[in-house]
């Protein structure tokens, strides 16, 4: 069978994303003796011509696309990539049998489904189930009731089972080179599945609460078909948290090490799991900055939001890196449960202390079915069960709701190092573009330290 595969994400900002999803569902396909071909929308200037081109050409069976995110998660400006992502699936209607997944589309897969009005969506991991699709399909038979697996108009579906042996994502079809160069890295994944409870977090719902460790020499392996066959030259580690377990994370740095793989990355870090002997295995492994997800600054507020770490961690993991003079980031995320202009204070405060390199704040916490935050929403009456969460909706604690922007903004633009994305402090689109033509590989957040003065709405 011909199969299609169309990467729906043309978000650029802070910097295009290579779709690994798509890369992983590749390998499975072409053993199962699909043939297969790419459109990546990400880099084409009129995607509707070149999708409508690819279907004319290829004459595809089966359209597979997918689904990164349903929208920027990013108040106030939040903007929905639903329609452009249902334009793709009518451009394929008839051409091809169409089958919708990706994480966006595993978050809010019936009502998605319906809004795009797909033939068929996958929810979680598809290595195993698509394949299987597409046999059924192939052999005209019907495939209703595989887990997992939405048909259009349907009202249930049986819960997807987790793949077990995470394989490696074929990468052959895909313009790696060009996401290395215009993206300034490659992004590889070690594990799936998050033990931790944060209350805002997909990543259990999407991957499961059960750690799946892929083998490190298949790791190994797989950056040195990036360095080696596509000049790669820094690497991105997308997992959840890189240094959990942390064994595992140390064991896959000296391997790293043992290979003399030239090649620097970086990496969202655990603050409560990081040592000072793990921090200088992953530098001499190649590692060249730490992203944390610290989410707040305030005790009451990490509470709140389900963190697994305390704000002394927080000073810990700082000081190991200033110590090393390593660059290093914290996410901070306000408005949370319990949210209040003190706890914000809290959070500048913190981070004036520990002088990282960046602080990435997002205002208000985009609400997804099945966190322990859309819970509260529904007790508080920020939601109501009837709610199109398709649409963005942002939980913002009552305390600060009406100043929350304006408070941010004033404290955050005092400040040289704060990027604050809704709010457009020290970020724009332009801004960004400007950035990339800098000779710099990886987070682009490393060049804060050049940019003088603090800005809102730069250009």
């Amino acid at each position: 069978m011909k199969i299609l595969l169309i990467s729906a994400n043309r978000e650029r900002s802070p910097y295009p994303v290579f779709p690994i999803g798509l890369a992983y569902l590749a390998g499975p396909l072409q053993a199962a003796g699909h043939e297969l071909a790419v459109l990546d929308l990400c880099f084409e200037q009129q995607p509707e011509t070149s999708l409508r081109e690819k279907l004319q050409s290829f004459r595809p069976a089966l359209a597979v696309i997918s689904l990164r995110n349903i929208d920027n998660v990013t108040w106030p400006n939040s903007r929905s990539y639903l329609e452009g992502v249902r334009s793709i699936v009518s451009s394929c209607r008839g051409f091809a049998t169409t089958v919708v997944g990706g994480s966006g589309f595993s978050l809010m897969p019936l009502e998605v489904l319906t809004f795009l009005e797909a033939d068929y969506g996958v929810v979680g991991e598809g290595e195993e189930l698509l394949p299987r699709l597409a046999q059924l399909i192939e052999q005209g038979e019907n495939p209703a009731g595989l887990p997992g697996l939405l048909s259009r108009g349907c009202a249930t579906f049986l819960p997807p089972v987790p793949v077990e042996r995470i394989g490696t994502p074929e990468r052959s079809l895909f313009e790696v080179s060009r996401y290395q160069r215009e993206g300034g890295m490659a992004n590889v994944q070690t594990k799936r599945g998050c033990p931790f409870t944060c209350v805002y977090c997909t990543y259990p719902l999407l991957e499961g609460r059960r750690m799946r460790l892929r083998p490190v020499p298949e790791i190994i392996a797989e950056l040195h078909a990036l360095v080696d066959e596509s000049a790669v030259s820094y690497i991105y580690f997308v997992d959840d948290i890189f240094n959990y377990p942390p064994e595992f994370a140390e064991t896959l740095c000296r391997a790293m090490i043992a290979d003399k793989l030239e090649v620097n990355w970086s990496a969202f870090i655990n603050p409560a799991f990081i040592s000072p002997g793990l921090l200088d295995i992953m530098l001499a492994a190649g590692c060249d900055a730490v992203e944390y997800g610290t989410e707040s600054g305030s005790p009451a507020m990490l509470k709140n939001l389900g963190k697994s770490f305390s704000v002394e961690d927080v000073r810990s993991a700082s000081l190991l890196c200033r110590q090393r003079q390593v660059d290093f980031a914290h996410y901070i995320l306000f408005g949370g449960p319990g949210e209040t202009r003190e706890t914000v204070l809290e959070s500048f405060e913190l981070m004036d202390e520990l002088q990282p390199t960046a602080v990435i704040a997002m205002t208000g916490i985009r609400i997804f079915p099945g966190t322990s935050l859309y819970r509260t929403a529904l007790a508080e009456g920020v939601v109501t069960a009837d709610s199109n969460l398709l649409e963005p909706v942002f939980y913002i604690s009552a305390p600060v709701r009406d100043e929350l922007a304006e408070l941010v903004t004033s404290q955050a633009v005092s400040r040289t190092n704060w990027v604050v994305p809704g709010l457009e402090v020290n970020i724009s689109d332009a801004m960004l573009d400007a950035l990339r033509m800098f000779p710099v590989k990886g987070p682009l957040w490393k060049l804060i330290k050049r940019m003088g003065r603090s800005r809102v709405r730069p250009i």
